[in-house]
């Protein structure tokens, strides 16, 4: 049987702090070795990270040790934010295959290692850790969306003190000098990803009917921006304010779905609108003939997002509680949004039921949005393991898995 373990540690003094972490993340695996295991370190320096990453690697002798820095670590029941912290996550996986990969890119070729996996192989799922100064995940995911379709990928951007060009990515307890790290998933193992985006749609959809890559010309045959005026003038007075501190466009993944809900919008941010063409400029581009609709967010909303799809997922999978989780949320969430600790982790632990879990603050989000994964802001992204084959948690059109 799959076997989790997970803890998290405060401890300044950084062996300690290990041994800590190692001593409760191995005590739920009963002796068994991991197959897979994660390490999240805030609060502290380069040279720091080699040390902890080194020790881990030793005391844990897991098959795969991934890990990065961080600017917050979350486990067990906590979130600690821009403090020394370390969080440590281990899996046993009897039946399931892990295979390990650090990945490069050469700018000067234009050469970009992609995960390993194939279309049509057994690939279950992608665990992924980046480097934003060395490794360009945009990118990146394109390419696997199209070799490997409907594959999740879920992770994180690295963060924290190490600055641009130092290594702070950690692979099989080495710390790297950037790129991404990342994990393969296969065999007798079922993942399922829940990301929650923290918005919530307001007015009407409208098909996108004039574009030039990034810039959204006409919305349903009119200008853009007069199709943001009539939704504000129709809006509640609560979501017209809302909308002047943080406004946001959906972009429709699934264009087949008859109904367009929550968790099927990727959601990107309005970069800015000219008042003389009525055109908006946003930072993702946007197809010629693609659905969209304006979209909030605050505190509340956030909220409500996460709890819903989480318990989505719940149902999909018949009340069952997962067996493991790791949770990638964003460095603007936490008390930044929600005003007080341990919101995130808090809403898993109650909605599905999930204890070992440890995760961290990023500095972008990586989840699946319908069947392709992009790379996000301001959002939770949450992998849900489950022992067994993929078709005994296949995602139905209710699961947010699905899209």
């Amino acid at each position: 049987m799959f076997r989790f373990g997970a803890a998290l540690t405060t401890e300044v003094e950084a062996r300690k702090a290990v041994a800590l972490a190692v001593e409760k993340t191995l005590a739920p695996l009963a002796g068994a070795t991991p197959d897979l295991a994660f390490l999240f370190v805030s609060g502290r320096d380069a040279e720091d990270l080699v040390s902890i990453a080194a020790d881990a690697d030793r005391e844990l002798r897991a098959g795969v040790l991934l890990g990065c820095s961080a600017e917050g670590a979350i486990g067990e029941s906590k979130e600690v934010e821009s403090e020394p912290a370390l969080a440590l996550w281990a899996a046993s996986l009897p039946g399931a295959d892990v295979e390990g990969f650090h990945l490069g890119f050469d700018p000067e070729k234009e050469a970009l290692d992609l995960p390993p996996g194939s279309a049509g192989d057994d690939t279950r799922a992608v665990l992924l850790l980046v480097d934003p100064y060395t490794y360009p995940a945009d990118a990146m995911l394109r390419a696997t969306n199209e070799r490997m379709p409907g594959v999740p990928i879920l992770g994180g951007v690295a963060g924290g003190r190490a600055g641009a060009g130092e290594g702070r990515l950690v692979f099989d307890g080495q710390v790297v000098p950037g790129g991404a790290v990342g994990a393969r998933l296969a065999g007798s193992i079922a993942l399922r990803p829940v990301v929650s985006q923290g918005c919530r749609p307001i007015g009407q959809p409208f098909v996108a009917t004039k574009v030039d890559r990034n810039v959204i010309q006409e919305l349903g045959g009119r200008p853009a921006l007069h199709r943001l005026q009539e939704t504000l003038r129709a809006a509640a007075p609560a979501e017209r304010e809302l909308a002047s501190r943080a406004l946001h466009l959906g972009l429709v993944v699934d264009e087949y779905r008859r109904d367009h809900r929550r968790g099927d919008f990727l959601v990107r941010n309005l970069l800015g609108i000219d008042p003389k063409s009525g055109a908006i400029a946003l930072n993702d581009f946007v197809r010629l003939g693609q659905t969209v609709q304006f979209q909030v967010r605050d505190a509340a909303t956030a909220d409500e997002d996460f709890r819903t799809l989480l318990a989505e997922e719940v149902r999909a999978c018949g009340g069952r509680a997962p067996d493991g989780a790791l949770l990638f949320s964003c460095n603007g969430r936490g008390t930044h949004l929600f005003g007080a600790a341990d919101h995130d982790i808090g809403i898993v632990r109650e909605v599905a039921g999930v204890t070992p879990l440890a995760g961290f603050f990023a500095a972008g989000e990586i989840g699946p949005i319908g069947p392709r994964n992009f790379l996000h802001g301001f959002t939770a992204s949450l992998a849900l393991f489950y022992e067994g084959s993929p078709a005994d948690r296949a995602p139905s059109d209710e699961s947010p898995g699905a899209g």
